[in-house]
């Protein structure tokens, strides 16, 4: 199976996008920035593109989509920035400054591209999804794992508490969610 395609995983359970996109909202949060991701994409960038109630900016690169959601949190805008993790790799620096120097709450998603379904991250074979976590434990940098269904019921809070924190957080897809 290609990763991010809805065709079924045999014996693999998944998130919900439908779930995904209600704890987005039940956040309060109506902006998406977005690039690009196949893990995502089916289950939420192109759910998210046609719903009424989001508005999706896309965006070239990572490091754009943090400025972007940091300064939306100047006026109270809350905003999620959808990626993959080789973007998440590309703007450590500006989600340095931007969300821990300058204490903004930039929310990320990203998806674990090439991560095996069946492993966690750490197991991975691609070194690119290996390194992942232990690079934001080693920034201090909070983050989550969505990727069995029932791990959506938490986003609403993480994201909240982020808000609250005026702190970073990142949810980490490692399996692409069911499309609605």
């Amino acid at each position: 199976m290609l990763a991010g395609s809805d065709t079924e995983i045999p014996g693999i359970a998944r998130p919900s996008g439908a779930r995904i996109i209600a704890q987005i909202k039940k956040a309060g949060v109506r902006e998406i920035v977005a690039l690009p991701d196949l893990v995502t994409s089916d289950g939420l960038l192109w759910p998210i593109s046609r719903d009424p109630e989001l508005r999706l900016t896309r965006v070239c690169k990572e490091d754009e989509g943090v400025s972007i959601c940091g300064a939306m949190s100047y006026n109270g805008t809350r905003a999620l920035l959808l990626m993959q993790q080789t973007g998440l790799m590309d703007s450590l620096n500006a989600i340095r400054a931007i969300g821990v120097d300058y204490g903004l709450p930039v929310v990320m998603m990203v998806g674990l591209q090439g991560k095996e379904p069946h492993l966690h991250p750490e197991a991975s074979s691609a070194y690119g999804v290996r390194i992942v976590r232990p690079v934001l434990d080693a920034m201090e940098l909070s983050h989550s794992l969505i990727e069995t269904p029932g791990d959506e019921a938490h986003i609403a809070q993480a994201i909240d508490a982020s808000y609250a924190a005026s702190r970073p957080h990142v949810f980490l897809v490692g399996r692409p969610p069911v499309a609605p």
